[in-house]
């Protein structure tokens, strides 16, 4: 009797640990930096690995006995591989912002013409460049060891066995999402309003100087404007950014406490 207790205690600590593991796997599958097509599959197994060792060993004594049922079991592992993809979509709020005020100014500069017209999904180079900025900073700012402390504080504040996708965490995550559309906003404005000073310039000049072929000059002058520009503002880039990293952990957190209702936000 005791060997069975002994085992069956064995196995819940394994099946939890492996639950952490996917949880991490679903974090790691969407996180800053994680995400990236240059980090191999196998440096994220052995990360997750190393990290739900770590975990499974801190939180050895505080989680409950599991339902070893195989539907019951099947839930968890999705529940969990949901519960990572949620902490690495909040954790990359500020890239998507970042990538999506690079394709706003993309779009004006003429770099990105095609993806008015073309749906699949095309490299935006101003995004790429607008998105490295903010992976530099992110990693300047210790935002790696800020994911690893939100993970370790997921285990704590969201159990292996509880989950609900209440309505609290359903508006903070709109609202997270809202303030994607406003930091990339403010980082692309600058550059919108100096494109949209050219064409009105250049609207202007078509008046004045009808022979002169606009259609033409147009193309040339964003560019070179928009690239004087771009690299003017990198300061007010940067300060921007940092502004929205620095906010990212916390709103992190209140969306990971949101999932556990009995605990207040």
């Amino acid at each position: 009797m005791v060997i069975d207790q002994t085992l069956y205690l064995l196995l819940c600590k394994f099946m939890f640990g492996t639950l952490i593991f996917i949880r991490i796997l679903g974090f790691l599958a969407i996180a800053p930096v994680w995400k990236h097509v240059a980090v191999i599959s196998q440096l994220k197994w052995f990360f997750a690995m190393i990290l739900a060792v770590m975990m499974t060993s801190v939180y050895w004594t505080e989680q409950m006995t599991l339902d070893f049922h195989v539907w019951s079991i099947v839930l968890l592992v999705f529940k969990e591989f949901v519960l990572g993809l949620i902490i690495g979509f909040s954790a990359n709020m500020c890239m998507y912002a970042a990538r999506f005020a690079g394709g706003l100014i993309d779009v004006d500069m003429g770099y990105q013409p095609a993806a008015m017209f073309d749906v699949t999904e095309s490299p935006a180079l101003i995004g790429e460049f607008k998105e490295l900025i903010m992976i530099v900073l992110f990693l300047y700012l210790g935002g790696m060891g800020q994911l690893i402390e939100a993970l370790y504080a997921s285990v704590q504040a969201v159990p292996i066995n509880t989950f609900e996708m209440s309505g609290a965490t359903i508006k903070l995550m709109t609202k997270f999402a809202t303030s994607v559309f406003i930091i990339g906003v403010k980082i692309a404005a600058p550059m919108i309003v100096a494109i949209f000073l050219t064409n009105l310039a250049m609207a202007l000049l078509a008046r004045f100087a009808p022979q002169t072929n606009i259609f033409i000059l147009s193309f040339q002058l964003r560019m070179a404007v928009g690239l004087v520009v771009l690299f003017l503002t990198v300061p007010l880039v940067v300060y921007v950014s940092k502004l929205a990293l620095g906010n990212f952990q916390e709103e992190t957190m209140r969306i990971i406490l949101s999932l556990y209702p009995p605990r207040t936000i």
